[in-house]
């Protein structure tokens, strides 16, 4: 065998491992972890709440006039919430004791957090708390609301008012 014939030989398995995809073997390794990270801070997206609709109040009805609303909030998994009604903004109103206005004339009413209407819904230390369930599904929270019979010395007219409400988390 000649030199050449060997040489080309040698060439030939060389050629040969490459296009197999053989690759050199190591002696050693050596690996590293590294860390991924985020942070989710709690939200709360798309508070509403509905219109508290009495309708029309008889002032020597022998009953209270009750009205329900909704206020829906969509938060965050886990995020624990807590939901305040202010006093509204009739001048002379507290949250114990809301008023409905008509000009410079009121009539009394409250909003609670119950369907008895026996816990005066606040900003204070009634307020409703909630969790979180997800940014797509809203929890929605009633507000019970009632004006109390015999108010006989009412004036006549369209009342209204105004109330925040305050969602925490």
């Amino acid at each position: 065998m000649s030199k050449t014939q060997f040489t080309l030989r040698a060439g030939s398995v060389a050629l040969l491992l490459a296009a197999t995809g053989t690759t050199t073997s190591f002696a050693a390794t050596q690996t590293q972890t590294f860390t991924s990270s985020a942070k989710v801070n709690p939200q709360c997206n798309a508070v509403t709440a509905g219109t508290l609709a009495f309708g029309t109040y008889v002032p020597d009805a022998p009953s209270d006039q009750t009205a329900t609303s909704t206020v829906s909030v969509a938060c965050t998994k886990t995020t624990p919430i807590q939901i305040a009604l202010d006093k509204g903004t009739t001048t002379g109103a507290t949250t114990s004791a809301r008023k409905l206005a008509s000009g410079a004339n009121t009539l009394n009413y409250n909003l609670y957090s119950d369907s008895g209407r026996s816990t005066v819904w606040d900003d204070a230390s009634s307020k409703v708390a909630g969790t979180g369930q997800g940014l797509t599904t809203k929890l929605d929270f009633t507000v019970y609301g009632k004006i109390p019979s015999g108010q006989v010395d009412t004036v006549p007219g369209d009342y209204t008012d105004s109330i925040t409400v305050t969602v925490s988390y």
